[in-house]
């Protein structure tokens, strides 16, 4: 039974509905920066304190660190992968295409739930009030505030409401905002993986025929297989049992990591990119996946949320109206310039790197062997990888 909801408390300018990693996060910022702000959130309190892992492995470049850091996530992870090299190979071409950054890492890797979970403790440790049960259903603009109507039909206002409930976000359906959806047709299934061979920390991108392989490091003599094939061949994939599936990834990953057995569930995730209309609308910002969604293909998700979060943050001077045009307005232009070339830029490498036509296969061997040859164009992919 859903608890009745409080008045927000006097004096609450802000609130954010979604308690995800960007809600907390942005929760965070605000109160950091001398907000009144609380959160609205549909799950219960036990599941955002104790998050069930769900098998997906969340790469952080060094910008994404230093915000972690700075709003005191990172300090709270238990489980961190270094990313210290990559490689990315097509069919029919068995020399990767390398990357490495001179000794210092790419990146980390840090489990989705250990990411929950400390955006969690992070809110609790500051005392942001957390509404938990609650969905919401309606919004009403009120003046100087906007009006939030949850489904057990207790209302809200603040002067600014903040959507962070995923790419399928109903607060964006209610305010009006259109979104563009991109089905792959595809799916990305996950396994854990323990294998003969030391990673060395190395990340692996395989575009094969008919299907995507990523192998992603993580501790020990174990990493996250990232297996995308086209939905109509889940079933059969499915239907193997772990001997079988284990031996499958192993033959396209070349035995690269030798002998490869499932060591966890398998998760299947429907791929599915967003692009909203617009990134605000009266006394409303979308943030995190409700602005944009990405494939995971680049690994952008999560750090492209953080980044929206500092822009939103920066943005609202407190002693002003959080609600005002003028903040929200550049908010979205920042966010956008940022995020239009990653979206358009991901979107067009998966269709490259998935069409399996022999002469765009042709075409992506010829890419990759011209890039191994050309030091200064991998120094500038990775230099991107590195300080986005």
């Amino acid at each position: 039974m859903t608890a009745a909801l409080p008045a927000l408390p006097s004096g609450t300018d802000i609130l954010i509905c979604g308690a995800g990693p960007a809600g907390l996060a942005l929760a965070c910022a605000l109160h950091d920066r001398g907000w009144p702000v609380a959160v609205l959130e549909q799950a219960d309190a036990d599941t955002l304190a104790a998050p069930a892992d769900d098998g997906r492995e969340i790469a952080l470049t060094h910008r994404s660190r230093r915000v972690l850091e700075g709003l005191g996530l990172w300090q709270r992870f238990t489980e961190v992968s270094p990313l210290r090299r990559a490689s990315v190979r097509s069919s029919g071409s068995r020399v990767p295409l390398p990357f490495d950054s001179d000794g210092q890492d790419l990146g980390w890797l840090v489990p989705n739930h250990e990411i929950r979970a400390a955006a969690w403790a992070a809110a609790q440790a500051r005392d942001i009030p957390v509404h938990t049960g609650h969905s919401v259903v309606g919004l009403e603009p009120r003046g100087a505030a906007l009006g939030v109507r949850t489904r057990d039909g207790a209302a809200l206002q603040a002067r600014l409401v903040v959507a962070a409930d995923s790419r399928f976000s109903t607060l964006r359906r209610l305010a009006g905002i259109g979104a563009r959806h991109r089905d792959f047709g595809r799916s990305a299934l996950l396994v854990p993986l323990a294998h003969e061979r030391d990673h060395q920390g190395l990340a692996q991108e395989c575009f094969l025929e008919g299907h995507t392989l990523a192998l992603l490091p993580k501790r020990g003599l174990c990493s996250s297989a990232v297996w995308t094939v086209r939905n109509a061949e889940l079933p059969r994939i499915q239907a193997m049992d772990d001997a079988e599936l284990a031996a499958t990834i192993e033959a396209a990953a070349e035995r690269r990591l030798g002998g490869m057995r499932v060591v966890g569930p398998r998760r299947i995730y429907p791929l599915v990119a967003v692009w909203a209309e617009r990134f605000v609308a009266p006394r409303l910002a979308l943030i995190g996946d409700a602005a944009v969604g990405m494939h995971p293909v680049t690994a952008h998700g999560y750090n492209l949320g953080l980044y929206g979060i500092e822009a939103l943050a920066r943005r609202l001077q407190p002693g002003s109206d959080p609600g005002a045009p003028a903040p929200l307005q550049a908010y979205e232009a920042e966010h956008r310039r940022a995020a239009g070339p990653l979206y358009a830029g991901t979107n067009a490498l998966v269709r490259f790197f998935t069409d399996d036509r022999p002469p765009v296969l042709a075409l992506r061997r010829a890419v990759i062997d011209l890039a191994r040859h050309l030091p200064p164009l991998r120094a500038a992919i990775t230099r991107r990888l590195v300080d986005a």
